[in-house]
């Protein structure tokens, strides 16, 4: 009896964890498994498009379905915000390519800077009324040419006029990032609390990121404080699903 689009995942999805496929490899063609397992082409394609959904295998054009990388950073938890990092040139993303050994160049960050208007989001995360003007610091990060992620970053004028948060010029703010220059300010990061949620993405990120059909996106709500509980940035990330994996380490509470 011939099997289903589902039997065909399994056994496709079994051969890649095995290894017989490797990251970078393609499956046979549509027309060699249907013939192989004596089932019609569009059993096949349904078999794929249930794979594509899993984030195992994506469509390359002139090239067939193939088998995607598992994700190839190691995004660190609280360790990535360490002062012992930032204080001393470090910025978040370079931790992480440092813990996950890559390189990093200043230029794998682009910047666009404006002033924008606070949403309902914003203006709860930095203390602010809702329509106020805020500074926005939006980036996009690259590791070897591909976008991993992007990150928008919300300030208070107040806290940033002048200062290297807003210029736009590529790369971090300082060698220690925004946070180093929130320090220089009086406003030392000292605590933030962090968010995430997955969804898929919207055509725009789609295009941003050079997302594959069928990749979800892990959305990251961050808002940093002072030791006084004082807002001093609210930041949003958009990060591709497949290019990272979340690591976090941190003591049990009583």
């Amino acid at each position: 009896m011939a099997i289903g689009y589902r039997e065909l995942a399994a056994v496709l999805r079994d051969e890649i964890h095995a290894g017989k496929y490797q990251p970078g490899d393609t499956l046979p063609k549509q027309d060699e498994l249907a013939a192989q397992y004596d089932i019609n082409v569009n059993t096949v394609r349904k078999a794929v498009g249930v794979l594509e959904a899993e984030g195992l295998v994506t469509a390359v054009r002139r090239r067939g379905t193939v088998v995607r990388s598992r994700p190839p950073m190691k995004r660190l938890g609280t360790d990535r915000y360490a002062k012992s990092k930032w204080k001393f040139g470090l910025v978040a993303f370079a931790a992480d390519r440092e813990a996950s050994g890559q390189s990093w160049k200043r230029d794998d960050q682009t910047n666009t800077v404006r002033k924008a208007v606070a949403d309902n989001d914003i203006a709860t995360a930095l203390g602010v009324e809702s329509g106020s003007e805020v500074y926005e610091r939006a980036r996009l990060v690259k590791q070897g040419g591909q976008p991993t992620h992007t990150l928008t970053s919300y300030y208070r004028p107040e806290h940033v006029e002048g200062t290297p948060i807003v210029d736009p010029r590529p790369g971090t703010a300082t060698p220690g990032g925004g946070f180093a220059v929130l320090t220089l300010q009086g406003l030392e990061p000292d605590h933030m609390t962090e968010t995430f949620h997955a969804r898929m993405p919207t055509p725009e990120e789609i295009e941003v990121l050079e997302l594959p059909a069928g990749e979800p996106v892990v959305v990251l709500h961050r808002t940093t404080f002072t030791a006084q509980d004082e807002p001093v940035e609210f930041a949003v990330g958009i990060h591709a699903a497949s290019r990272f994996a979340w690591t976090y380490n941190f003591t049990i509470p009583d």
